[in-house]
C-alpha cells in the first residue's frame, strides 16, 4: 500500500493533494483538465510489517505524533503487558526479541533524515534522488516468497503439522508401517489445493493491480503530449490529468484550463466523501502554458487437539495392555502412526474448498447481483453475526440530498406546495421588473442601504422572494456547463465553446445539501447560471440576468457551523450580508424570535437535515469599516454600479486585513472580526433537506432484528439527525423508548448519567463521540455491559476510530461475533477490526468494498447474505467438519478393535491404496456433496428470520454434537469389525475385502443419513463412489488380504459374488445403520428442530 510523504514542497498546498491520491485516488473535475507536477508516491517496503496497524487516513497532525496515532488503530491491539514471571514467560521473550531485532535493524540502516528536494519540473532524469516507482502493490507474496508463505500459513495449524510430523517419520525404517505414498500423497494433495487456491487469489490481485497501474495519462514533455502509464509516471513529470479523472500520485497543482485557476476535486476513495472540494492553482504557474480466520475453524482446531489427546491416550492404552514388552516406545509411536486416523488429514481441504463453493454460490445468486467474495475463508462467519454495526450516509441512506421543506415562521410549504413557492417568485419578479422600467430617470443609485426606514411588516410573497434570494446567493455553489462535442483542446476562447443551456448545467459544490438547495431554487424560477471567484449571476423567471459581485466570503467551518458571503448588487448597489448555518449557531446571531427552536426540533424528528438563513443589510460605512476599498475601483455605467475587482487594495488600517496578517491566533482574530458583523441578523427562513434512505432499508432493518442481531449506527452526524435516521429507517421500532445520553465532561457527571440510564429497560441509546469517549476513559466495562442490553444503540459524531474501538470493546467484552457495514474510507478501519466486514459499493467510492470481506451493492442485500448464505455456510461447513472426523473416527476404531484381537499388535488392517482411496475416491464425493445440502429453502428463512437465532449458539458444531459423532464412530467401527470378525470366521483371510466393503457402504449410507434436503448431484456422487469402488475391486486384488507376506492371502472374486459374502455384508451393514435411522426418526417426531416445523 503506498502511503504519502510528509516532506513535500509547499505543504500546505501539496498535502491536499498527497492525501487525495494515497489511499484512494481523487477525482478531478474541471472545465478541460489541469497541469499537475508529480511530487512523489513513497512505497514503505522496508517497514511492510507495520503496514496493516498503518491507518487508511492520518491527519497533518498524525505525522507530527505517529507513536499517539499507533495505540488508536484496531490492528494494533497493543495491550498493557503486566510485568513480573508471567509476563516474561508468556509475551516478554517475544517483545524482548522484537525489541533487540528492531535496535540492530536501526543500526544496520538508519533511517533516512527527511529535508528539503528540488524538483526539476519536466525533467526527471536531472533529479539526483531515487525514488521508487509509481506502482500500486497488493499482492501476498512474489515469486520467491510464495512457496514458504503458503507452507508457513498451512503448517501453523496443528493439523497439518501434525501429518507432516507423521509422514517425516516413515522415513526411519523402524517406524514404517506402510508405504510412503500412503501418508505423503494425502499430504500433497491438500498442499496442493491450497497453494493452487492461493495461486489464483494472487493472481487476481496482480490482474487488479496491473489494471491500476496500466491507465493512461497524458504527459507533457518538449515534444508535445505523450501518453504513459500510472505506474511509468515519475517525480517531475508534468502530468494533464482530464475531467473525472482518478490522480495517480502525490501532486502539485500548477495550471488549470479554467482562467481562475479553479478547480473542484472529490475525496471519495480517502474519506469518503463525496462532495466537491474547491483548489486552486499556484498562482504563479497558473500563468503558465489498503486474512481472516473463522470462528468455526478455530472450534475444529480445538476440536483436533482433543482428538490428538485421545490418539495418545488410545496408544498407551494398547501398549499397557500389550505389557510393555520389548522396545515399547518404538510400539507406542507405531500406535500412534496406526490410529493417527483419527485426526483426518483431509479435513482443511474439504473445508477450503466447500468455503470456495460458497463463496461462488453468493456472486452467482442473481438476488444479490454483484456481490463479491474477497475473503474466501471465512463464509460461515455471516451465519454466526450477533451485533452489526453500520455507517449512516451512503449506507442507510443514497447521500442523495431532496428538498423538503421551507418554513418562514408563520407559513410552512412542503413538496406537496411547491408550486406556490413558484409563483410567488415568479410574480415578485415580474412586479420588480415592471417597476425599475418605470423608473427611468438614470440618477446615481443609493451608496447606502435605507436602514433608517420604518419597518414595514411584509407580505408572504416579499419574504419568500427573500429567502429565495438568500439561499441562490449564499454557497459555495459552481454551475459547471459540458464543452461541446468534438471540442477537446484548450483554446484562449474556450468558455466560447461551451453549451450553458439549462440542460447542460451541472452543480458542484462541497456539501450534496447545498447543491440540493441551489437544485430547489432553480425548481421555483431562480438560478444560478454562472459562478467564478469574484461574481455570480442569477437567471429570473422572465429570463433577466442579475449579476452580484463577491465582495467576501466566509466558508463553512466545523468549528463556526455556518458559512457567509458579502454580495453587492451590481443594479442597485445594495451590500446585504447572508449567513446560513446550524440552528446552534446561528440561534444567537439572529434577531428574538419564539419559533426557531421548536420548528428546527418538528424537522429533526421528520429525519431532516435544517440549515437556518439569515441576512443582514450593510451600508457602505459598514463594509469600509470592515474592510475598505479605493474609490477608483468602483465605476458607475448607465446609471449602474460595477464592481471592477474583488481583490480591491486594502488599506492598512482595516480591521479585517489585520487580523488576517496576525501572526499570532490568526484564525481567533479572524473569527472575532466577522463576528462583529453577525450580530442582529434579519431570520429570513429554515429549510429541510431529506437524506433518502436506501431501498428496503426499513424491511432489512427489521429482519436483522428478529433475527436476534444487534445493530449499532455510528456516524460522524450530529445527534438530533442521527436519532431521526434511525427512526425513519426503523432501527428503533415504534415501540421503544429512545434514551439520549446527555453530554458528560467529567466522571462524576458519566457517573450520575450512567445510573440513570440503568433504570431504563428495553430502549435505544443515542450517544455522542465526546460522551462516548468519556465513559470509556472511566467506566469502560460498565458502559459497554449497559450498552449490550440494549435492542439499538446510535453513536453519532463519530470519529473513524472511535468506530473501529467500539468494534473492538464488543469484541473483547462479548466474545460474540462482529460485523461492520460501511461505504466510504472513513469506515475502513471499523470494516477492517469486525470479525466479517461487509463494503458498499456506492457513491463514496471503492475504498470500503476493497477492503470488506464482502462486497455488495445495496444495504438490502445483507438480509439474503446472512439469513440464507450464512445460515447455510455454517450449517454445511459444521456438517461437513464433523463428518470428515467420523470417517476418520471409524476407520481408527476398526484399527483398533483389529489389534486388539491380535494380541495388540502394531500390524496395519489396511494398506496401500486402500487407505489413500478410503478418503479420497470412494468416499470424496459424497462427502463434499454435502456442501450442497440446505435445512430450509430460502424463502422460509427470509420468511423466518427468528430460525437465525439458533445459529448463534454454535450448536451446530460444539463439544456436545462432536461426542456424539464420536459415539457414533465407535459404534459403527466395533460392529464392522466384529461383525467381520464373527460372520466370517471359516473366511478369516477375507476379512479385509469384508470389513471394508462394509465400511465404504456404511459410508455412503451414513451420508444419505445426514442429508437433509437432497441434491440431484448428491445422488451422482453416491452412485458414482459405489461405481468406483466395484471397478477397483478387479485390479486392487493384491490389497485385499490380512498380512500379504504372512498369509498370502488374495481377494477371491468368486467368493466375493456369492450370495453368502452379499447378504452377510449387508446384515454388518444394516446393523452399523439402522439403530442410527430409528434414533433420527425418533428425534424428529418427538423432538423436532425449529426448521423442521416450519418445513413440515
Amino acid at each position: 500500500m503506498d502511503v504519502p510523504t510528509p516532506d513535500l514542497v509547499c505543504p500546505d498546498t501539496t498535502w491536499a493533494m498527497g492525501r487525495v491520491s494515497s489511499y484512494g485516488w481523487g477525482v478531478w473535475e474541471s472545465r478541460l483538465h489541469a497541469l499537475f507536477a508529480v511530487q512523489c508516491r513513497y512505497q514503505l517496503e522496508d517497514e511492510s510489517a507495520h503496514l496493516d496497524e498503518m491507518p487508511l487516513m492520518m491527519s497533518e497532525e498524525g505525522f507530527e505524533n505517529e507513536e499517539s496515532d499507533y495505540h488508536t488503530l484496531p490492528r494494533a491491539r497493543i495491550m498493557q503487558r503486566k510485568r513480573g514471571l508471567e509476563w516474561f514467560v508468556c509475551d516478554g521473550w517475544k517483545f524482548l526479541c522484537t525489541s533487540c531485532c528492531g535496535w540492530l535493524i536501526n543500526i544496520c540502516r538508519r533511517k533516512k533524515e527527511l529535508k528539503a528536494r528540488t524538483v526539476w519540473l519536466g525533467c526527471p532524469e536531472k533529479c539526483e534522488e531515487k525514488h521508487p516507482r509509481n506502482s500500486i502493490k497488493n499482492q501476498k507474496y512474489n515469486v520467491f516468497t510464495f512457496i514458504p508463505g503458503v507452507l508457513y500459513e498451512q503448517f501453523k495449524f496443528f493439523l497439518n503439522l501434525y501429518f507432516l510430523v507423521i509422514s517425516c517419520s516413515q522415513f526411519v525404517p523402524a517406524l514404517k508401517i506402510g508405504y510412503l505414498y500412503t501418508y505423503w500423497a494425502p499430504l500433497g494433495f491438500v498442499l496442493a489445493v491450497t497453494m493452487t487456491r492461493e495461486a489464483i487469489d494472487e493472481f487476481r490481485r496482480f490482474q487488479r493491480d496491473k489494471e491500476v497501474n496500466s491507465q493512461l495519462y497524458s504527459k507533457l514533455t518538449v515534444r508535445g503530449k505523450v501518453q504513459v502509464k500510472s505506474s511509468d509516471i515519475q517525480v517531475g513529470d508534468l502530468i494533464i490529468v482530464e475531467k473525472n479523472q482518478r490522480i495517480p500520485s502525490d501532486m502539485v497543482f500548477l495550471r488549470t484550463s479554467e482562467k481562475a485557476g479553479s478547480c473542484f476535486i472529490r475525496t471519495d476513495q480517502l474519506d469518503g466523501e463525496t462532495d466537491w472540494k474547491l483548489k486552486v492553482a499556484v498562482s504563479c504557474t497558473q500563468r503558465l502554458p489498503a486474512l481472516g480466520v473463522g470462528l468455526l475453524d478455530l472450534e475444529l482446531n480445538r476440536l483436533t487437539k482433543a482428538l490428538f489427546l485421545a490418539l495418545v491416550a488410545l496408544s498407551i492404552v494398547m501398549v499397557t495392555l500389550q505389557g510393555f514388552v520389548g522396545p515399547w516406545y518404538r510400539n507406542l509411536f507405531r500406535f500412534l502412526l496406526l490410529f493417527s486416523y483419527i485426526i483426518p488429514i483431509s479435513l482443511r481441504v474439504n473445508l477450503d474448498m466447500g468455503k470456495a463453493v460458497y463463496g461462488w454460490m453468493m456472486m452467482k445468486d442473481e438476488n444479490i447481483p454483484g456481490t463479491v467474495v474477497r475473503t474466501s475463508t471465512i463464509p460461515e462467519e455471516l451465519g454466526r453475526l450477533v451485533y452489526l454495526l453500520t455507517d449512516k450516509t451512503g449506507t442507510l441512506t443514497q447521500n442523495e440530498m431532496i428538498f423538503k421543506r421551507l418554513h418562514l415562521g408563520t407559513v410552512s410549504y412542503g413538496a406537496d406546495t411547491m408550486d406556490e413557492i413558484q409563483s410567488h417568485v415568479r410574480d415578485s419578479y415580474s412586479q420588480m421588473q415592471s417597476q425599475a422600467g418605470g423608473n427611468n430617470t438614470g440618477s446615481t443609485p443609493l451608496r447606502k442601504a435605507q436602514s433608517s426606514a420604518p419597518k414595514v411588516r411584509k407580505s408572504v410573497s416579499s419574504r419568500i422572494h427573500e429567502a429565495v434570494k438568500a439561499i441562490v446567493l449564499c454557497h459555495n455553489v459552481t454551475p459547471v456547463y459540458e464543452s461541446r462535442a468534438g471540442v477537446t483542446e484548450e483554446t484562449e476562447f474556450a468558455e466560447a465553446d461551451q453549451d450553458f443551456s439549462d440542460e447542460n448545467r451541472t452543480y458542484q459544490a462541497s456539501s450534496p445539501d447545498e447543491v440540493a438547495l441551489v437544485q430547489w431554487t432553480e425548481s421555483v424560477g431562480l438560478t444560478l447560471v454562472s459562478r467564478d471567484l469574484t461574481s455570480m449571476q442569477l437567471k429570473t423567471p422572465s429570463g433577466q440576468v442579475l449579476s452580484f459581485c463577491i465582495l467576501q466570503l466566509f466558508p463553512f467551518t466545523s468549528e463556526s457551523k455556518r458559512m457567509g458571503v458579502i454580495v453587492r448588487d451590481e443594479s442597485t448597489a445594495e451590500i446585504t450580508f447572508y449567513m446560513k448555518g446550524a440552528d446552534v449557531a446561528m440561534s444567537p446571531i439572529v434577531q428574538y424570535n419564539d419559533w426557531l427552536e421548536e420548528e428546527c426540533g418538528n424537522m429533526a424528528r421528520e429525519g431532516l437535515r435544517t440549515l437556518v438563513v439569515a441576512k443582514k443589510a450593510l451600508t457602505e460605512e459598514q463594509y469600509q469599516d470592515f474592510e475598505p476599498m479605493q474609490s477608483s475601483s468602483v465605476e458607475y455605467t448607465h446609471s449602474t454600479y460595477t464592481c471592477a475587482h474583488r481583490r480591491l487594495p486594502l488599506c492598512p488600517q482595516s480591521r479585517y486585513t489585520q487580523a488576517k496578517l496576525s501572526m499570532h491566533d490568526r484564525s481567533l482574530k479572524v473569527a472575532a472580526v466577522v463576528e462583529s458583523l453577525e450580530r442582529e441578523m434579519e431570520l429570513l427562513c429554515l429549510t429541510g433537506v431529506e437524506d433518502q434512505l436506501q431501498a428496503d432499508v426499513r424491511p432489512t432493518l427489521e429482519m436483522l432484528r428478529n433475527a436476534g442481531i444487534k445493530i449499532w449506527m455510528l456516524t460522524g452526524d450530529k445527534l438530533e439527525t442521527a436519532t431521526c435516521i434511525a427512526k425513519s429507517s426503523h432501527l428503533v421500532s415504534r415501540t421503544q423508548d429512545i434514551h439520549i445520553f446527555r453530554q458528560v465532561t467529567s466522571r462524576g457527571e458519566a457517573h450520575l448519567e450512567l445510573n440513570a440510564f440503568r433504570r431504563k429497560h428495553d430502549c435505544a441509546l443515542v450517544i455522542s463521540g465526546d460522551s462516548l469517549e468519556v465513559c470509556l476513559k472511566y467506566y469502560e466495562h460498565e458502559f459497554v455491559e449497559l450498552a449490550c442490553q440494549c435492542p439499538a444503540v446510535v453513536c453519532c459524531r463519530c470519529s473513524p476510530t472511535q468506530k473501529a474501538r467500539i468494534v473492538t470493546l464488543l469484541q473483547q467484552h462479548t466474545g460474540r461475533r462482529t460485523c461492520a457495514i460501511g461505504d466510504g474510507g472513513n469506515d475502513v478501519s471499523m470494516i477492517q477490526a469486525a470479525d466479517c466486514g461487509i463494503g458498499i459499493e456506492g457513491k463514496e467510492g471503492k475504498q470500503a468494498s476493497l477492503a470488506a470481506d464482502f462486497s455488495i451493492t445495496q444495504f438490502r442485500h445483507i438480509g439474503r447474505l446472512l439469513m440464507v448464505h450464512g445460515r447455510n455456510s455454517y450449517k454445511r461447513s459444521a456438517a461437513l467438519g464433523q463428518f470428515v472426523m467420523h470417517r476418520g473416527l471409524i476407520i481408527s476404531t476398526m484399527q483398533a478393535v483389529f489389534s486388539s484381537v491380535f494380541y495388540f499388535a502394531s500390524v496395519p488392517l489396511y494398506q496401500g491404496f486402500l487407505m489413500v482411496g478410503y478418503a479420497t475416491i470412494y468416499t470424496m464425493f459424497p462427502v463434499f456433496s454435502l456442501v450442497l445440502d440446505q435445512d430450509v429453502k430460502p424463502e422460509m428463512a427470509m420468511l423466518y428470520p427468528e430460525l437465525y437465532k439458533d445459529l448463534t449458539k454454535g450448536r451446530s458444531l460444539s463439544f456436545k454434537t462432536f461426542l456424539i459423532w464420536v459415539l457414533i464412530s465407535i459404534y459403527q467401527g466395533g460392529i464392522l469389525m466384529y461383525g467381520a470378525l464373527v460372520l466370517f470366521e471359516s473366511e478369516f483371510v477375507h476379512v479385509v475385502a469384508i470389513s471394508f466393503t462394509a465400511l465404504i457402504l456404511t459410508e455412503l449410507l451414513m451420508v444419505a443419513l445426514t442429508v437433509r434436503t437432497w441434491h440431484w448431484l448428491m445422488v451422482v456422487a453416491e452412485f458414482l463412489s459405489l461405481g468406483c469402488y466395484v471397478s477397483s475391486l478387479a485390479f486392487l486384488n493384491e490389497y485385499f488380504g490380512i498380512g500379504r507376506v504372512s498369509f498370502g492371502a488374495f481377494l477371491d472374486v468368486a467368493f466375493i459374488t456369492t450370495v453368502t459374502f452379499l447378504w452377510k455384508v449387508s446384515a454388518i451393514t444394516v446393523v452399523s445403520c439402522l439403530p442410527l435411522y430409528v434414533l433420527k426418526y425418533l428425534r424428529r417426531k418427538l423432538s423436532p428442530p425449529s426448521y423442521c416445523k416450519l418445513a413440515s
